[in-house]
């Protein structure tokens, strides 16, 4: 497996880790170089009225 697999494996698992545990937001990733640098998690809280 090349650095790459291994890195988008990480990135996968991450993702999904990030999405079991919100309800309401965004994800997002960065690209540089044609390689994930870093991943942004935006959770947004909703307030019952």
């Amino acid at each position: 497996m090349t650095k790459k697999q291994e890195n988008i494996r990480l990135v996968l698992r991450n993702i999904e880790n990030m999405l079991t545990s919100m309800n309401y937001g965004s994800i997002t990733l960065v690209v540089h170089d044609d390689q994930i640098v870093q991943i942004e998690k935006n959770e947004k809280i909703r307030l019952n009225k």
